[in-house]
């Protein structure tokens, strides 16, 4: 392969961790505490990063940032001189019970290298769906939208609140919202075509939503907040807090290219050991089916490190139960430090 240096194909890693949010990150420092040869990819761009304050993090009771949550992480794997590169892991596949992975460390040249691993853990989480709002192509990843009503609803509560969304989907988080947070909750489908059922516009009507079909043709942006916005008809709209619910993109690529079981959406589909269908693949935080949460993602990541570090000894051809042939969920919890 053109521009492709090898890099100890012929000691291959315990595990490659791809992608350094929060799962990333938790499964790196579990497995440099159980003094496991592994490497980290982190092409910097977790969505974790994009999080103002999070109020729902255990001992952080003042809240925290998201990129503060990366930088504490980083800084405490940093102690036990975990090896971590920059960069895109831009192809996987097995090979001889272990996996190879190209890797390009800078996009702006031809060159990549291959790292085989005896496992992988994805933890390459998902990207949110931008809403399509006038001249604003980046309305989440400014903050002006916010995208996590669990995380921060709270802060939202008694507001006047509105939820970017249309289908199922936007009127479940318009009533999530209504339901716990805030009387006044407007769903937004910006033009989305939306023919509410009878079920449905009861629903809305039980929690006081309003319902806003027309596109948004204009807004205006003071100190960083969308403080008004107007619609095709020439109404105009204010909100104190904005929310998305138009779904995630999630960047499950490189499990769904070795066959691995998912959901309609992309979501990879674990066991109680965070393992996919694919044996010696395994999966933590938002590409994975189910609450898509940082300290979820966390729990994941101990998981998935703690079942990697057990079966290290063992070849990937044995992990029956994590094998599309036989795919089982375990109610015991494996947690000595060494194979069964």
């Amino acid at each position: 392969m053109a521009g492709t240096s090898s890099v100890e194909l012929d000691q291959p890693f315990d595990c490659l961790i791809v992608g350094g949010g929060p799962a990333g990150l938790t499964a790196a420092l579990y497995l440099a505490r159980f003094e496991r040869r592994f490497l980290l990819v982190d092409a910097g761009d977790s969505r974790a990063a994009l999080i103002p304050t999070s109020h729902n993090m255990p001992v952080f009771a003042d809240g925290i940032s998201g990129r503060e949550i990366l930088a504490r992480q980083r800084e405490h794997l940093a102690r036990y001189s975990a090896r971590t590169v920059e960069g895109t892991v831009t192809t996987l596949r097995g090979a001889e019970g272990s996996f190879i992975a190209s890797v390009e460390e800078d996009p702006r040249t031809d060159v990549t290298r291959e790292v085989r691993a005896r496992r992988v853990l994805l933890a390459t989480g998902a990207d949110d769906t931008e809403p399509d709002l006038p001249d604003l192509p980046d309305a989440i990843r400014r903050g002006l939208v916010r995208y996590c009503p669990i995380c921060d609803g709270y802060e939202a509560r008694g507001k006047r609140v509105a939820v970017i969304g249309h289908g199922h989907k936007g009127l479940g988080e318009a009533v999530f919202v209504a339901r716990t947070y805030s009387s006044d909750v407007t769903l937004l489908t910006l033009g989305e075509g939306m023919n509410l059922d009878a079920s449905e516009r009861g629903r809305a009507d039980k929690h006081g939503i309003k319902v806003v079909h027309e596109p948004v043709v204009s807004l205006d942006i003071v100190a960083g907040r969308i403080t008004v916005l107007r619609t095709a008809g020439g109404e105009e709209h204010r909100f104190e807090v904005l929310y998305s619910a138009l779904g995630l993109k999630l960047r499950s690529e490189l499990a769904l290219g070795l066959g691995a079981e998912h959901d309609g959406t992309g979501a990879l589909i674990v066991d109680v050991h965070n393992r996919t269908t694919v044996p010696g693949l395994y999966a933590a935080g938002g590409v994975v089916r189910g609450l898509d949460q940082v300290v979820v993602a966390m729990g994941h990541a101990a998981m998935a490190a703690t079942d990697i570090h057990n079966r290290c000894e063992l070849p990937t051809e044995e992990e029956v139960d994590g094998a599309r042939g036989g795919f089982r969920t375990s109610s015991r919890l494996r947690t000595a430090n060494r194979p069964d």
